[in-house]
C-alpha cells in the first residue's frame, strides 16, 4: 500500500490535534508527518502512534515533497500559506472558511457529493465545511434524496470548541471558577465569548452582518446550497453558542418538495452513511452532545411531521464538531482522494 506524506497546518489547536486523533484511529497510510503551529508553539513535542513529533513553524520549503497539508487555522493564515501549499504540488485540505464559496475550490462532505472534490483533480484546495453546515447536510441529506429539500429552519446549540481550544479552556475556565451569584470571575480579560456562557446561551456567533443575519449563519445558508447543489434553496438559521464542551445540537425543520411518510425518512436515515438513528422518546431515546462526543456519527431523532406545512418534517440532530464538523471530514476527503488515484 502506498504511504502518503502528511502536514498539518495548525497542529496544536483543537482542530489539528483532532485531526492526529483520526489519523491514528483510521490507520492512515502514513509516510510523513510535519507539524507546524505559531512561534510560540514551536519546539514542542506531540506524540503521534508512539513518536515523538517537533512543532515547527512555516518556510518557502515547509511543504516541499508533502502530499497533503490540512489546515487548522484561521482564515488569515490559511490565505497567507495557501499559493505555497498549492504550488508545492499538496491538495491543501482546509478548515477554514476562507475558500468555501469560491466557485473553483470544491466544497466536500465526502457522504453528500464525493464528486465535487475531483473539480480540480483532486489538486489545489479543498474546503471543509463549517462544523454546523456537515452535521445538519449528514442529518438530513437521505431525505434530500427522496424529494428535494425546499426550505431549512434551523437553530443551532453550538458547543464551546467551535472557538477552538480557546472555547473549551473558556468554558473550562467558567465552569470551574463561578461563584456563589453564578457569576464566572474575569479571565484576566480573555473573553472568549461576547458574554459569561456558563448558566447562558448566547445567540450570536460571528460578526454581525445587514438583516440581523450573523456570519456564521450566512455560512450555514450558502454552504448548504453549494453542496446541495441547489442555489434556489431557502434557509433561515439562527445560530446559539451553549455552554457545553463538545458537540453541536440542532432544531431542524424542512419542507421537501413531495410529502414524505415520517416512518420513510427514519429508515432512509437509519442506512444514511454517517447517520446513527436515535429516535424513541418514549423510551428516552433521543440525540444529545454527551451520546454524540467523540463519535464519527451525527446522530438523529425526533423525528416527526410539522403541522404547519404538509411536506415538512422536523427532527433533532448532534454531531462531533470536532470530529465529523472538522477534522474527520477532512481525513475522509484525503481518503476519497487516495481511493481514486490507485
Amino acid at each position: 500500500m502506498k504511504k502518503y506524506r502528511i502536514g498539518i497546518l495548525g497542529a496544536t489547536g483543537a482542530v489539528g490535534r483532532e485531526i492526529l486523533k483520526v489519523l491514528s484511529e483510521r490507520n492512515f497510510p502514513l509516510e510523513k508527518l510535519k507539524l507546524f503551529a505559531s512561534e510560540k508553539s514551536k519546539g514542542k513535542r506531540i506524540v503521534f502512534n508512539k513518536k515523538s513529533y517537533e512543532v515547527g513553524t512555516v518556510d518557502k520549503d515547509s511543504f516541499c515533497g508533502l502530499d497533503f497539508v490540512f489546515g487548522a487555522v484561521k482564515n488569515d493564515i490559511a490565505k497567507l500559506y495557501a499559493d505555497d501549499i498549492v504550488k508545492s504540488g499538496a491538495t491543501f485540505i482546509d478548515n477554514s472558511s476562507e475558500y468555501r464559496l469560491f466557485g473553483n475550490v470544491p466544497l466536500v462532505i465526502p457522504e453528500i457529493n464525493p464528486d465535487d472534490a475531483f473539480l480540480n483533480g483532486g489538486k489545489g484546495i479543498i474546503s471543509n465545511p463549517n462544523c454546523s453546515t456537515i452535521i445538519i447536510l449528514t442529518a438530513i441529506n437521505s431525505i434530500n434524496k427522496i424529494s428535494k429539500i425546499l426550505k431549512i429552519i434551523v437553530s443551532t446549540y453550538q458547543a464551546a470548541s467551535g472557538m477552538g481550544q480557546s472555547g473549551l479552556d473558556r468554558l473550562g475556565y467558567e465552569a470551574r471558577s463561578y461563584n456563589s451569584d453564578n457569576v464566572a470571575p474575569p479571565n484576566n480579560g480573555k473573553n472568549v465569548f461576547p458574554e459569561q456562557l456558563i448558566f447562558n446561551v448566547i445567540p450570536s456567533i460571528g460578526r454581525p452582518l445587514a438583516g440581523g443575519y450573523t456570519s456564521e449563519e450566512a455560512k450555514l445558508t450558502y454552504e448548504a446550497r453549494k453542496i446541495l447543489h441547489n442555489d434556489d434553496l431557502k434557509v433561515s438559521a439562527t445560530c446559539v453558542r451553549v455552554p457545553v464542551f463538545r458537540s453541536h445540537s440542532m432544531s431542524v425543520n424542512i419542507v421537501t418538495e413531495n410529502h414524505i411518510d415520517v416512518n420513510e425518512a427514519k429508515l432512509a436515515i437509519k442506512n444514511a452513511g454517517g447517520c446513527v438513528l436515535s429516535d424513541d422518546i418514549s423510551s428516552g431515546i433521543f440525540p444529545t452532545p454527551l451520546k454524540s462526543s467523540d463519535k464519527d456519527a451525527v446522530y438523529v431523532g425526533r423525528i416527526r411531521e410539522d403541522p404547519t406545512d404538509k411536506n415538512g418534517i422536523a427532527l433533532w440532530c448532534s454531531g462531533d464538531q470536532l470530529r465529523k464538523g472538522a477534522a474527520l471530514n477532512a481525513v475522509q476527503i484525503a481518503e476519497l482522494l487516495i481511493k481514486n488515484r490507485k
